[in-house]
């Protein structure tokens, strides 16, 4: 039923809960995951000064490439393929893009990330990709 299951983390204990259940579907199914971190640019935060907006965009890749090695490290596969990419850009938009682009059958993502004060403010990625992605997505509590 799924072959390709897109699992989008952000450092969050939702996103370590999520990456925990597509696992397990991943073993039910015979499936592959894609562990995607999605860095925002500056221009998605707001953030349009040049020379300022580069050494932010190093610093947030930087650490997206920490979170995906620790992520991948600290894994239990247990004959799962995995896969991990980090791409820039606003989560939502590139969420819905990378599931079109790997032809995901599932996206497994966690309900929030960012917080009570964050959250709001940058708006619910879970609900925007629900809205969006043209496969069933599954967001865990």
């Amino acid at each position: 039923m799924f072959k390709k299951i897109l699992v989008p983390i952000d450092g969050s204990h939702y996103s370590q809960r999520a990456l925990v259940k597509a696992l397990e579907l991943a073993k039910v199914f015979e499936a592959e995951i894609l562990v995607l971190h999605v860095t925002y640019t500056p221009e998605a935060l707001g953030y349009t000064l040049a020379k300022d907006a580069s050494v932010l965009q190093d610093q947030l890749a930087g650490s997206g490439e920490i979170l995906l090695a620790a992520t991948m490290a600290e894994i239990e596969k247990d004959g799962v393929q995995v896969r991990a990419k980090q791409l820039p850009g606003h989560p939502a938009a590139v969420i819905v893009e990378e599931a079109m682009r790997e032809d995901s059958d599932l996206i497994v993502m966690g309900s929030r990330g960012f917080g009570p004060i964050a959250g709001p403010l940058l708006g619910s990625v879970s609900q925007r990709v629900l809205q969006r992605a043209k496969c069933p997505v599954l967001v865990v509590k």
